[in-house]
């Protein structure tokens, strides 16, 4: 341990020295460079789950971005990419811990009252080991929390787009039942149409048989009637030969009858 904190000591008075100085710049330029490229993509995934949180873009929207052409040639590529870029954030992170780790020793901040100068620029070290691993953690965490939200919006609109289908499906089933029910209730009243119509078909039957047995009882009577007819236009040409044959005696009678008177006055007048 002594040896590292000798080792640190010259190497930061070796920094802070003239002669290093170029050195020194170029070394915290490449630190800068480096972790502002990891700030920025900080940045740019908080704006990104802002965006994605926005409340009036649905999920089928964010569905139908997300099916786009340039994002299916990507999808290839975009398991490689997630993971290598989870390798380099965890790599950062443990660099991150190991530069915390190491400026924040106890024997440091003890023996730093050797070197007045030294112990400021162990606190910036400090601080920006700790910034460091503050930007590298949370770009791990929230590149974990954007792939895990873009995978619930993709199955959230999965959800919406089935249960529009049930519920199209069901209104289906629905109006189905409905026309069943229909057409069971009009079948009913069918059978008990049909029922009744027998009914009324017996009925019927009896009327016939009915009406056949009035309809011969007419025709026998028709029968009677004009058997009765024929007998009384016999009768009647019966009586009326009668009445000419009492006529003719009649008018035979009365010719006798004055012929006879005719004699007898004859007779008295001889």
């Amino acid at each position: 341990m002594r040896y590292i904190y000798n080792n640190l000591i010259k190497m930061f008075a070796f920094e802070i020295s003239g002669a290093g100085q170029d050195q020194r710049t170029l070394t915290f330029r490449r630190m800068t460079l480096q972790w502002t490229a990891v700030a920025t993509f900080l940045y740019v995934e908080i704006g990104v789950l802002l965006i994605l949180c926005l409340p009036f873009i649905s999920a089928k929207r964010w569905q139908s971005v997300f099916r786009f052409r340039v994002w299916n040639a990507l999808a290839s590529f975009w398991n490689k990419a997630f993971l290598t870029m989870i390798i380099i954030l965890i790599v950062l992170f443990l660099d991150a811990v190991r530069e915390v780790r190491k400026y924040s020793g106890e024997q440091l901040n003890q023996n730093s009252k050797l070197q007045p100068n030294m112990f400021d620029h162990l606190h910036m070290k400090l601080f920006r080991s700790q910034r460091n691993l503050y930007i590298s953690g949370f770009s791990l965490f929230l590149w974990l929390v954007m792939r895990r939200v873009i995978m619930l919006i993709n199955q959230l609109a999965s959800v919406t787009e089935t249960g529009v289908a049930l519920q199209t499906q069901a209104e289906n089933a629905n109006q189905v039942a409905k026309k069943y029910m229909e057409d069971c209730e009009e079948l009913k009243k069918t059978l008990d149409e049909g029922k009744t119509g027998r009914k009324m078909e017996e009925g019927n039957a009896v009327l016939k048989k009915e009406v056949e047995k009035l309809t011969q009882e007419l025709r026998t009577t028709d029968e009677a009637l004009k058997k009765s007819q024929a007998e009384v236009k016999a009768v009647r040409r019966q009586a009326e030969g009668l009445t000419q044959e009492y006529e003719r005696l009649l008018q035979e009678h009365h010719v006798l009858q004055n012929l006879h008177q005719g004699d007898e006055g004859d007779k008295k007048s001889q």
